[in-house]
């Protein structure tokens, strides 16, 4: 089975760090997937890079445009998020080297996917597959579960800087 790391905490990049990780894989003709919960905003760096890396690196958006209400998701947030398991699982099926499953921390721990869901994912990757979960505030029995966890937290935050590069949270 391959390794499962786990970026989290309440600082920013956590995803960066993840899309860097499919980048260099894709630097080396390996095949990297990401799936990104909750976000269906096509206007952001790691999904225009898309075309340009193909056919080594592919993204998947299940989440709809706007932020989903951590205190009370939609049924469309929550189908959204079961279709990004069920196509994790069938990527999986393919032996990517890297599978980058973006949000998936939050999305178990405001119940969009179980937290049984997730874990039973975990326990089909195949050897030849590394897996990368993100997402501030990640379940215990995700941490536990993580071979690697590395918690980002933020030391100073100049906003603007963010906002020039087209970073929210």
């Amino acid at each position: 089975m391959g390794k499962v790391f786990l970026y989290t905490g309440t600082g920013a990049g956590k995803t960066t760090n993840a899309i860097g990780l499919a980048v260099r894989a894709v630097g080396h003709g390996l095949k990297a997937v990401i799936i990104q919960f909750m976000k269906g905003w096509r206007n952001t760096g790691e999904y225009l890079i898309a075309e340009r890396l193909q056919p080594e690196y592919e993204i998947h958006l299940v989440g709809r445009e706007g932020w989903v209400d951590l205190k009370n998701p939609s049924e469309e947030d929550r189908e959204m998020a079961r279709k990004g398991i069920n196509l994790a699982r069938e990527k999986l099926k393919e032996k990517p080297a890297l599978l980058v499953l973006d949000e998936i921390g939050l999305a178990a721990f405001i119940g969009l996917v179980s937290v049984e869901d997730v874990l039973k994912l975990l326990d089909e990757v195949p050897e030849e597959t590394d897996v990368v979960l993100t997402g501030r505030y990640v379940p215990p029995e995700l941490v536990n579960r993580a071979d690697f966890v590395n918690l980002v937290v933020e030391a100073k935050s100049p906003r603007e800087l963010y906002t020039k590069i087209g970073i929210t949270h």
